[in-house]
């Protein structure tokens, strides 16, 4: 365990619906991020980093370090008695808070059987919060302009007028200022980039819009608030002088919405949410300590959404749980410039039902840098064919992935959810 006063801080920070492809970074033409491309020259930009392809599957990952086969219950659902990576650092002695994005309970409405199920935000293992879609889908409401926000227990008032990303961004930010003495864990699941595609404080229309208006002209603007959020709160670390014991993490929880279209060069990318393809998986990543590792780094180790956990007990020294299960690896040393153990192939079990309500046939795939392997046996070079068009056949790959898919049937055999709440086939 580090000493008390020496212990790294970990800023953990998600977006959300924002494919690879968005960051100009990693060669996207249709948008400019500077600033994520700045925090990539003075850190470590991942090239090959995935998440499940859609965000209750993902984030149940990342929270708890485990595949979804193991804990996933319902859409928009977390069992409220699984411990999460805010548990295991309040346990270690950390402030833990969270702000952004919810939706752990009761995304059913009536009269489905899930409905009140769920995690509350009050369950999750942080010290403070302030949340969107806490509650029942019905009082959702808004996440951009007009925002309902639970802060710590209490709706919000008096916030019409504000813009739901700056609450959140302010709120972790004066979180870390009440705790630059303290070691803390701060966790943002960000609003932006999803759906509804809303006008934002940047747009030229902000204040004659009806900012609840969904348009997906409002894509870009909303990239460009995401990069400057990120400028916000990156800022904040480094005026705080935190910057050399703050670990900052930037990842997405799934691709791109297929509403939208990018490009990078003169390659097309229609947004792959909802399918296992290269555009609905793979995902930005950059991570920074500033002084520590190697500025400009360039990794192309494959990371999943179940490493993030094993990467924070490394970073902090904290524990998890006996006798839960954790299927993620550090990538810690390659934070720090050193080689790490990383994996050569990845894994995943997609099964987003019951309530996904999408017409989606639930998988398990395993892939590498260049192939990738269906339960089914279909085999696709996802590198010369990134929408997997044509299966083909490579002994030697299919060997490789085929023992990795063998390995987690061991684990637990393939088994999927085939009915939705009210009885009907999910596919």
């Amino acid at each position: 365990m580090f000493a008390q006063q020496r212990r790294p801080n970990v800023l953990l920070i998600m977006a959300d619906d924002f494919g690879y492809e968005c960051m100009s970074g990693n060669g996207g033409t249709s948008y400019k991020t500077p600033v994520l491309d700045e925090m990539a020259r003075t850190g470590v930009r991942f090239t090959h980093a995935f998440a499940q392809p859609l965000c209750t599957p993902t984030r149940l990952q990342l929270m708890t370090g485990q595949h979804n086969f193991r804990n996933y219950k319902s859409f928009g659902a977390m069992d409220p008695n699984e411990k999460t990576f805010g548990h295991m650092m309040q346990r270690a002695g950390y402030k833990t808070c969270i702000a952004g994005k919810w939706q752990l309970f009761s995304y059913d409405s009536k009269p489905s059987k899930y409905r009140g199920t769920g995690k509350r935000p009050e369950q999750g293992g942080f010290d403070e919060f302030m949340l969107w879609h806490d509650a029942f889908s019905e009082d959702k409401g808004s996440r951009y302009g007009k925002p309902v926000i639970n802060k710590n227990g209490k709706m919000m008032t008096g916030i019409q007028d504000k813009y739901g990303p700056d609450l959140f961004s302010d709120y972790l930010i004066d979180f870390m200022s009440r705790n630059k003495n303290n070691p803390f864990f701060a966790y943002y699941p960000m609003a932006l980039t999803h759906g509804p595609f809303n006008t934002t404080p940047m747009s030229d229309d902000w204040l004659t819009a009806d900012r609840l208006k969904d348009d997906p002209k409002y894509f870009s603007d909303m990239v460009s608030y995401l990069d400057r959020d990120m400028g916000k709160l990156l800022k904040a670390v480094d005026t705080l002088g935190l910057a050399e014991n703050t670990v900052v993490i930037f990842y997405a929880d799934n691709g791109t919405p297929p509403e939208i279209t990018s490009k990078m060069g003169d390659r097309v990318i229609p947004g792959g949410k909802r399918f296992t393809t290269e555009a609905g998986m793979r995902v930005p990543m950059i991570a920074r300590w500033r002084g520590k590792g190697r500025a400009g780094k360039v990794c192309d180790d494959l990371i999943d959404s179940t490493d993030f956990l094993p990467t924070i007990m490394d970073i902090t020294g904290a524990k998890w749980f006996d006798g839960l299960p954790l299927d993620g690896r550090s990538f810690f040393p390659q934070i720090k410039d050193e080689k790490g153990s990383p994996r050569e192939a990845l894994f995943a079990h997609f099964d987003p039902h019951p309530s996904c309500k999408a017409d989606l046939k639930p998988t398990r795939l395993a892939w590498d840098h260049r192939w990738k392997l269906y339960l089914d046996g279909r085999l696709f070079d996802w590198k010369a064919d990134p929408m997997e068009t044509k299966p083909v056949e490579d002994a030697a790959a299919r060997k490789k992935l085929q023992k990795l898919l063998d390995e987690m049937a061991r684990v637990k055999a393939p088994k999927f959810n085939k009915f939705e709440p009210d009885g009907k086939p999910a596919y």
